[in-house]
């Protein structure tokens, strides 16, 4: 059966995702945004939160962003005004409330751990005192550290653990934009930074210390040969490292990452196996 004339099934999600982006297209007209627009926003935001939209998401190899979405989110910042929340013995003011229901969520969150309204955490997440900010998801069973940190619309995968103190950075402005993605079975060390849209594949390893851009050099140890530029492979353990360049002032050591090997898929899952190719280096997670 169909619901209407046409023998077209009517799409609510097409049809919400119309009616943001024609709000986000008329944002700054004169006499501002109707008044339906806020409910539209806040339902576009619950979908986010509930996990039952992303963001962005991977198709075919490829990184597909949903824009309407994020301009949803972004609409959201100019509809709502600020609030104080108090949380016991803390005050917050923003525009953005906190998530609530872990329990029924089956998500641990210590103290001193906060996400988002429309950050959306799976079953089994496991939050130290960190951070996950609005329009992230974070798959099941993963591990968000102590001190670190998810970024707006960063999209994290199953079994991912994001060690203390990573920086996972937001991509939100411009809506077309690819966010962060750290996939299923990853491994992120202490202290790394994953920003501007760079991507960690499935089952790769990210010693400490590594710092991955866009337009960070991946490269491999065995070759020399540049991989790609802001994308670890899959499986790959991967370190940070500097490659000299001649510039008129030098030669000087800029930023890039190496990958060491790649792990047999029935390595990706032995942190031990992990642990002892990165000590034959002189390195450590």
């Amino acid at each position: 059966m169909t619901d209407d004339p046409g023998g077209h099934t009517p799409d609510p999600l097409a049809d919400l995702a119309g009616e943001i982006t024609a709000a986000w297209n008329a944002r700054d007209e004169p006499g501002g945004l109707p008044p339906e627009t806020a409910k539209r926003v806040v339902e576009a935001i619950d979908l986010l939160d509930r996990g039952e939209a992303r963001v962005a998401e991977v198709v075919d190899g490829q990184v597909v962003v949903h824009e309407w979405l994020k301009q949803a989110i972004l609409l959201c910042f100019r509809l709502r005004g600020l609030e104080t929340i108090e949380l016991g013995p803390f005050e917050y003011h923003d525009r953005i409330p906190l998530k609530h229901g872990y329990a029924a969520a089956k998500v641990r969150a210590v103290p001193g751990a906060s996400a988002r309204w429309g950050s959306y955490l799976a079953p089994g997440v496991t939050l130290m005192p960190s951070y996950v900010n609005i329009g992230a998801y974070v798959g099941e069973g993963s591990m968000v550290d102590t001190w670190a940190t998810v970024g707006s619309c960063a999209q994290v995968g199953r079994g991912v653990h994001l060690s203390g103190g990573v920086g996972v950075g937001g991509v939100l402005e411009p809506p077309q934009a690819a966010p962060v993605v750290i996939e299923d079975d990853a491994f992120v060390g202490s202290r790394s930074i994953v920003v501007e849209g760079a991507r960690v594949c499935r089952g790769a390893k990210l010693g400490a210390g590594v710092v991955l851009t866009a337009s960070t050099p991946v490269i491999d140890s065995a070759t020399g040969d540049e991989l790609s530029r802001g994308v670890v492979p899959e499986r790959a353990v991967a370190v940070p490292a500097t490659r000299v360049k001649s510039f008129p002032g030098g030669d000087f050591g800029l930023s890039c990452v190496l990958v060491l090997r790649i792990l047999d898929e029935g390595e990706q899952h032995d942190k031990l196996a992990l642990n002892a190719i990165l000590r034959d280096h002189g390195l450590a997670t």
